[in-house]
């Protein structure tokens, strides 16, 4: 828990730079305005969708439809505002972070070589997927609002499991091997998602919360580059073919 701590306060002191705040105010705006807008057309049908199928045809047929109106309109904008968040993480993700990934390592990390392969083509495509699975998991976890709590923590898991997915990975992509990813991924599992989940709940303040993903790049960025420095033992590292080579003490 320490090394999340760390990784948000130091995300937060990178935010003293007003230079950033262009990259975390654009991707929100231009996502809120689309699903504002598509939510003006759209929202009707969605809401309606929603009333045709479970759980809110079985709260119809116990005689509950007020409940399942007011579900199935709840069920419609957090879909709206979800979408616009997985809208914005998109494009922090594949535009913002690699900006936000040049200026964090070479002003705090620049012992780290850039050992990894940098694929906007892979980045994306790791986007997409997570986005994908996410949309996927949302309406699968639609029958489980029914039991009481559910329908607040499962949206919260599944956008820490998003914020992960999506931010770790393009976090190393430039600078670890595969064989480093692998190893930062296995020993840092639960630290990892622990920060999507605080991420998530961040990410649930009305409105604000679409600043979000913009952060999250930027708090990943630090996690995942402090990890690899420690794996690297905090050595210098120059690049040979093939090789890495650590400097010795």
């Amino acid at each position: 828990m320490a090394k999340v701590l760390s990784a948000l306060m130091r995300s937060f002191a990178s935010l003293a730079r007003p230079g950033l705040w262009r990259y975390l105010l654009a991707p929100a705006g231009f996502s809120l305005l689309l699903w504002l807008g598509l939510a003006w057309f759209g929202l009707g049908e969605l809401v309606a969708w929603l009333l045709q199928n479970p759980p809110m045809t079985l709260l119809a047929s116990w005689g509950l439809v007020w409940l399942a109106t007011f579900l199935a309109y709840l069920g419609g904008w957090m879909l709206i505002f979800a979408l616009a968040y997985l809208t914005t993480a998109m494009i922090a993700a594949i535009f913002v972070l690699p900006w936000l990934l040049e200026k964090v390592a070479a002003r705090e990390y620049p012992e780290l070589a850039a050992l990894g392969k940098d694929s906007f083509v892979a980045a994306a495509w790791n986007s997409v997927v997570a986005t994908g699975l996410f949309i996927l998991g949302w309406f699968a976890s639609l029958p489980l609002w029914l039991i009481p709590g559910l329908g607040l923590i499962l949206p919260l898991l599944l956008l820490a499991w998003f914020n992960r997915k999506t931010f770790a990975f393009d976090c190393l992509a430039v600078h670890a091997t595969e064989a480093e990813w692998q190893e930062i991924r296995r020993a840092h599992a639960w630290p990892l998602f622990v920060l999507g989940l605080v991420l998530s709940l961040m990410a649930h303040v009305p409105l604000l919360g679409l600043l979000v993903p913009a952060l999250s790049a930027l708090a990943y960025i630090h996690y995942c580059l402090e990890a690899l420095r420690q794996l690297r033992g905090g050595a210098l590292v120059s690049i040979t073919p093939q090789q890495i080579q650590e400097s010795s003490t």
